[in-house]
């Protein structure tokens, strides 16, 4: 099978074919359905490498992420995945596990691969290494990370929404010795969420002690092992906000165990609305951060560099707020 034949069941020339499977404006979307129906009928697979030489673009996409096993990025691969699907795009994913060492790894892969675009998904990103997607002309974007410049863009999280949202709901419900699990302190956007919310205390009249913050790992061991630490002070929080979800479910684990129950004992809150925080006994109060809107914008961003674009004037702003389920209560 070859692209003559696609071109002689659809009556148009090999070049239309050609500029339909590259995705050119060029042709006519009423062309470009009959061409894809002959593709469809003749079950034709373009050859990708001949692709690239002709047009100079993989029409492959890049996305980087923290932790696979983080149901949280499952998620956005997902929501970015059928984003790029639609639009013919493959999407190559690679893992972190939050090492710098894995990053190098990652950027490596990306440049080998030729990708027309990265989304870097994750907050560990040594400026080096992203200074080398930059020499090698690589449209990137960033969370939390990066500066807007010609051929990159940074989606900034706004943690501090959502935290404030929190802290508000746990005010009105008489709390006040509240304590906070953050995640690894060398990743931005734990350290934002740590900042927003000792910055949140400070501003209701409450400088918090070193005692009710603990350093987690964003995993599960992490809120285990810091709710224990908790539970060993003299006088115990009566609420616990956690930078992630998966500490805050490592946290509620923690708390059954000594036989105490959530809120009736302790309230807990959460961070990013994970599909289990709805699932868990009692179902998590937390703070949601849309997978689905990320993925949408750090696509359309990618796209905009993509066609070269200038991506210095881009803003984009990702917002974050409380979902309440049963996991607080009053005090």
């Amino acid at each position: 099978m070859n692209i003559k034949e696609v071109a002689k069941l659809a009556k148009v020339s090999t070049a239309t074919v050609s500029r339909t499977i590259n995705g050119s404006d060029k042709v006519s979307a009423r062309t470009a359905a009959r061409v894809q129906r002959a593709i469809k009928e003749l079950n034709f697979y373009p050859n990708t490498h001949a692709r690239t030489l002709v047009s100079g673009r993989s029409r492959m996409l890049g996305l980087i992420i923290s932790d696979i096993t983080n149901p949280f990025f499952p998620e956005l691969v997902k929501h970015f995945e059928d984003q790029a699907v639609q639009k013919g795009l493959e999407v190559i994913i690679a893992n972190t596990d939050y090492k710098p060492k894995r990053m190098a790894e990652c950027i490596r892969r990306m440049v080998e691969r030729k990708v027309d675009g990265v989304a870097i998904m994750t907050s560990e990103a040594d400026s080096a290494l992203l200074a080398e997607l930059t020499r090698r002309d690589i449209p990137t974007v960033f969370m939390d990370t990066g500066a807007n410049s010609l051929r990159s863009s940074n989606i900034i999280i706004d943690y501090g929404r959502g935290i404030q949202e929190a802290l508000q709901h746990l005010f009105s419900l008489n709390h006040r010795r509240i304590a906070f699990i953050s995640g690894p302190l060398n990743l931005q956007s734990a350290q934002r969420r740590l900042d927003a919310f000792i910055g949140g205390m400070k501003a209701r009249g409450i400088d918090v002690g070193t005692d009710l913050i603990e350093k987690g790992d964003h995993r599960i061991e992490g809120g285990i092992s810091a709710m224990r630490n908790l539970l060993r002070l003299r006088e115990r929080p009566t609420a616990v906000m956690t930078s992630n979800d998966l500490t805050a479910i490592g946290a509620l684990g923690t708390i059954h165990d000594a036989g105490l129950e959530v809120p009736r004992d302790i309230s807990l809150i959460g961070f990013d609305d994970i599909s289990f925080a709805n699932l868990t006994q009692p179902p998590l109060t937390t703070v949601l951060l849309s997978r689905s809107q990320l993925a949408i914008t750090a696509l359309a961003a990618l796209e905009k560099l993509i066609r070269k674009e200038d991506g210095s004037d881009s803003n984009y702003t990702i917002s974050t707020h409380l979902v309440m389920r049963s996991s607080t209560r009053t005090l």
